[in-house]
């Protein structure tokens, strides 16, 4: 989880701007049909193009378990990939590679 958090994380940093989910990048390309969420189908057929390893858990960012990503869901998980990023800087332990 912690890797598929950080690999997440990556994504949405590299991907421009954090104002409107639907403008980023990323987003564009998992939501394939263009209807503002990213359904299970189209993260499974899609989620390649971003070469990430691993990638992020779908039902981890589907907050509300309607087997899609909004807009609110994927920035939840873009603010949550931000904080962990911000910790593991700050940490000392060993469940971050980049710890102090």
């Amino acid at each position: 989880m912690t890797k598929s958090l950080v690999a997440f994380a990556s994504v949405l940093l590299l991907s421009g701007t954090a104002a409107v989910a639907a403008e980023w990048a990323a987003f564009k390309t998992l939501d394939a049909d263009g209807s503002g969420r990213i359904s299970r189908v189209e993260w499974e057929k899609n989620v390649g193009k971003l070469k990430l390893d691993p990638a992020p858990v779908f039902t981890a960012m589907d907050s509300n378990s309607d087997n899609g990503i909004d807009e609110e869901e994927w920035a939840a998980a873009e603010k949550l990939a931000q904080s962990y990023t911000a910790r593991c800087r700050e940490a000392s332990a060993s469940w971050c590679k980049d710890a102090k």
